[in-house]
């Protein structure tokens, strides 16, 4: 399997610097990072770890899941996957990721709603980067099943 490569270019101090992250594997984009923005309420135009480990986690969960409904012998017919990645004080110094809510919404064709959800919990087990996050105090998973 390849590796998939980003790149962080930073001036300035941790409190007052600011850089740019760039997804340099796909060249898809160049992104502004700073603390400031990490830790306040409102992202204005600027990414975060925390956001782009959503967006990992969100996608990475949603390409376990129609595998699991496919493995199942459904067929994915609309799929919406959010994830909300918290950032918050770690008890033992510093900050850490409390918690990352995964919430589910869609159909598929060829199961009912308990297989839906059911192939939900196992994606949650088997994505990559739920694994990966398990250093992580909680992963939630909200699942609508509207089919």
């Amino acid at each position: 399997m390849p590796a998939r490569t980003a790149r962080t270019a930073w001036n300035g101090t941790f409190q007052e610097g600011s850089g740019q992250v760039e997804l340099s594997s796909s060249g898809v984009g160049t992104y502004d990072v700073s603390f400031p923005a990490r830790a306040a309420e409102e992202a204005n135009g600027v990414t975060s770890p925390e956001e782009l480990l959503a967006a990992s986690h969100s996608s990475c969960f949603t390409m376990a899941f129609t595998n699991e409904l496919g493995q199942a012998g459904a067929t994915p017919e609309q799929i919406e996957v959010t994830a909300v990645v918290t950032l918050g004080p770690d008890p033992a110094g510093g900050l850490h990721i409390s918690k990352s809510a995964l919430t589910v919404r869609g159909f598929a064709s060829g199961i009912d709603e308990a297989g839906f959800k059911a192939a939900a919990e196992a994606a949650k087990v088997g994505c990559p980067i739920s694994k990966a996050l398990t250093g992580v105090g909680q992963i939630t998973l909200d699942v609508t099943f509207e089919g």
